[in-house]
């Protein structure tokens, strides 16, 4: 059936849909077609051309992220942008980079149960990685964290799950934070060290 719907977008790679489009095949167009989209309430959004110090912040943010995984030997992987995440029935997230724990994904283009998910700011995205995707990451149950980083400034806006429905946003702008779960930190100075 993905075979299928991934013939019936293959011809349309160039052609930017305009109907509203299910999550599978939003994921079929999207695996034939060049660029960065995510879809939202079923329609095709692209992402805008990326800044190098956004596209360096991400390389940062995972490196660090790699790093300490392996450091303490957990049993979690980090995703650099290019995965979907699924957080309803019509609408479909990339975050910059994320983290989840448990078994490699193999060939899947969808990741269901991410633990930790990052969005670096841009000048055309920040409103809406700031407040239209807070609501949708922690629908999903196994979200624990979601970083939005500032680029150009040490500024990293922490939410993270709380009791019952309560989401805990902490502001760090130096020093380090704790991702528990899974039980690693994030140095400041490292990510932004790393762009200097």
């Amino acid at each position: 059936m993905a075979r299928r719907r991934q013939e019936r977008y293959h011809g349309r790679m160039s052609a930017f849909p305009q109907d509203r489009m299910s999550v599978e095949d939003y994921l079929a167009w999207s695996e034939a077609t060049e660029g960065r989209y995510e879809l939202i309430d079923g329609k095709v959004v692209a992402q805008a051309a990326e800044r190098a110090a956004h596209a360096e912040m991400k390389g940062a943010i995972y490196a660090a992220f790699r790093d300490e995984i392996r450091r303490k030997k957990l049993p979690c992987r980090v995703l650099p942008d290019g995965m979907a995440v699924r957080v309803g029935k019509t609408t479909v997230f990339e975050p910059d980079v994320q983290i989840y724990c448990g078994p490699r994904l193999g060939s899947s283009a969808l990741l269901s149960e991410p633990m930790v998910v990052v969005e670096v700011l841009s000048p055309s995205t920040g409103r809406n990685d700031a407040l239209r995707k807070l609501g949708p990451y922690f629908s999903l149950a196994s979200v624990q964290h979601y970083l939005i980083v500032d680029p150009d400034e040490p500024l990293v806006v922490h939410h993270a799950r709380g009791e019952g429905e309560t989401i805990v946003t902490r502001i760090h702008r130096d020093g380090a934070m704790t991702l528990e779960p899974p039980g690693i930190e994030l140095a400041l100075a490292e990510i932004y060290e790393a762009q200097g």
